[in-house]
């Protein structure tokens, strides 16, 4: 249907910049990619540039040719979206401003996407999930996602769609892969075999949080023209002089909690999941899991968190937040997982950024997000 459908001479062909990780899925992306996803996009007359992030740090250098693209899509996993956040904010504010406005379309190529969960149904055949996106992307709905910015010791900041994980679930998903051998049994025996570390395994750390924002409500797309000169100096005169002059107010002071904590696993998540079009807070998802969970439920909760890593069970601590600062002991040694990628465990800063990118989604995940949120 999209092939057959003429363009009239007179209008330009929308450019489109894919990002391809040919490294994902264990070196399969770039065949997946060519055999399913870009005939579509061809035949649906984009003007497609492919470019392939070869090795770490290349999207910031590519980056800077996208200043005529009118969307983007990242083809691979969640390593894929994780790199291309972390660079393109690494750009001048200009282009960061401008890279923000641009829709970006998923396809899912990696073991690992989180983010399909949100923006595609669910799909056991790989090949019906790849084309269900591509066409997901044409079709041109959108949603807004929240970003992360995560900041440590080092100046520059992470950015994240999904998450940050630190704890014991986590290190266990990380050593899965090791027992392929075990086949369905594999997921289990890493939980099982990380059991045998002292027990039970505690995190400690403190927590410092500020509560949900209000959200604003959405700006326009095409803002008004900025008036002339000497309107501008007439409503500054008219202000100056028809307001009585008053001593600024001093700012009030952030209502800033705190909390100690030792935990089995420690999840600091956006609502990207369970996305909700119309709620009126913005805030992230902090889930403090209990420390007392006994060997058994931890190989059998072990399997549910490879499915849903931010899932937080009965018993746990949840907490609703714009910001936070997470304090570790001196000498802390582990990682972090953010977004599926391992980083050094250190004190961070995380900073919610609400509706930050917008998402190219099925349109039935978009009317199931809205009817729910009436219901």
């Amino acid at each position: 249907a999209f092939g057959n459908q003429l363009i009239p001479a007179t209008m330009p062909l929308k450019k489109a910049t894919v990002f391809l990780n040919p490294a994902a899925c264990r070196g399969k992306a770039g065949n997946l990619f060519e055999k399913n996803a870009a005939p579509i996009l061809h035949l649906s007359g984009l003007d497609v540039t492919v470019v392939k992030t070869d090795y770490e740090g290349q999207a910031k250098k590519l980056l800077e040719l996208m200043e005529n693209t009118d969307l983007i899509i990242i083809a691979g996993g969640d390593g894929t979206v994780q790199e291309l956040h972390a660079n393109i904010n690494l750009l001048s504010l200009c282009v960061q401003a401008a890279f923000s406005k641009i829709p970006i379309g998923f396809i899912p190529l990696g073991k690992t996407c989180t983010l399909s969960h949100t923006l595609y149904p669910e799909s056991t055949n790989q090949v019906q999930h790849i084309t269900n996106a591509t066409l997901a992307i044409l079709k041109g709905e959108t949603v807004p996602l929240d970003v992360l910015q995560i900041k440590g010791e080092k100046e520059q900041p992470v950015f994240a769609v999904s998450g940050l994980r630190w704890g014991s679930y986590r290190d266990a998903g990380v050593k899965v892969s090791k027992y392929w051998y075990l086949g369905p049994l594999k997921t289990k025996a890493a939980h099982f075999f990380s059991t045998f570390k002292e027990w039970p395994q505690k995190h400690q750390a403190a927590l410092m949080y500020l509560g949900p924002t209000e959200r604003p409500p959405e700006e326009p797309e095409e803002k008004s023209s900025r008036p002339p000169l000497y309107v501008r100096l007439y409503r500054r005169l008219k202000s100056y002089w028809s307001s009585p002059k008053e001593f600024p107010q001093e700012v009030a002071p952030e209502d800033w909690e705190e909390l100690k904590l030792s935990t089995i696993e420690l999840s600091i998540a956006t609502r990207n999941r369970q996305l909700d079009l119309t709620r009126t807070e913005d805030f992230m998802d902090i889930c403090i899991e209990a420390e007392n969970v006994s060997k058994g439920q931890f190989v059998l909760r072990g399997s549910q968190k490879m499915h849903d890593p931010h899932m937080c069970p009965e018993g746990s601590q949840h907490i609703q937040a714009s910001r936070c600062i997470l304090q570790l002991p001196e000498g802390t040694e582990g990682s972090f997982g953010i977004d599926n990628e391992e980083y050094e465990a250190m004190p961070v800063e995380v900073k919610l950024l609400p509706r930050k990118l917008r998402f190219f989604c099925d349109p039935r995940m978009r009317e199931q997000m809205l009817q729910a949120a009436v219901q």
